[in-house]
């Protein structure tokens, strides 16, 4: 039994390892997707030993410090970069930064994520536009409890090399951050102070 166990392990391990290369080397951002594509690169059928999102994230920022040490660090303070620039023009909307750009598992490929409070959505798309920013509007689910799900607008557009997704969540929700999809706790979020210290 232990040596099954023990198996198992180094199954589940290797298909993390994979997975993070996957998503370092081909921009996959769903880590589903990743288990996946690993598990049929390495002939494994048995869903039990796919690795946790969290596995996932850990093998990935191992991944990207023992291969794309210096080029990672450069990526993701550009990543940073830009998504202080966003939130420094969002300001008033009490703009936070999620996701893979704050957590630094981050590729090239990585999206920026920012969740922004608002009474009414529109007004993020206004921003937008006085900024010359051209977007297009869109839905983000979000969870909440383990069957619990909520839509809310986002607003999606390129900036300089990196797309953005910008959601627009009401005011109250900034006391209450909905589960991370890596690892089912309350996600991440970090003000523009915050990003800034990271950044230094």
């Amino acid at each position: 039994m232990a040596r099954a166990n023990s198996r198992n392990e180094q199954i589940r391990h290797a298909l993390a390892q994979e997975a993070a290369r996957i998503m370092a080397e081909q921009g996959v951002e769903d880590y589903l997707s990743a288990k996946r594509k690993a598990a049929e690169r390495l002939g494994i059928s048995d869903a039990a030993v796919l690795p946790k999102n969290s596995e996932i994230e850990s093998a990935l920022i191992t991944h990207q410090r023992l291969f794309h040490s210096q080029t990672h660090r450069d990526q993701l303070s550009q990543l940073r970069c830009s998504a202080l620039r966003l939130m420094r023009l969002l300001s008033e909307f009490q703009p936070r930064l999620v996701g893979s750009v704050l957590s630094g598992s981050a590729s090239s490929h990585s999206e920026i994520n920012v969740h922004v409070f608002v009474d009414h959505a529109e007004r993020i798309s206004l921003a937008l536009d006085e900024h010359g920013i051209d977007h297009h509007h869109a839905e983000k689910k979000l969870r909440y409890q383990a069957d619990r799900y909520q839509s809310y607008p986002s607003f999606k557009f390129v900036a300089g090399e990196h797309t953005v997704e910008v959601v627009a969540l009401p005011i109250d929700g900034i006391r209450q951050a909905p589960l991370s999809p890596v690892d089912g706790k309350p996600m991440q979020r970090a003000s523009i102070a915050e990003v800034e210290l990271l950044n230094q």
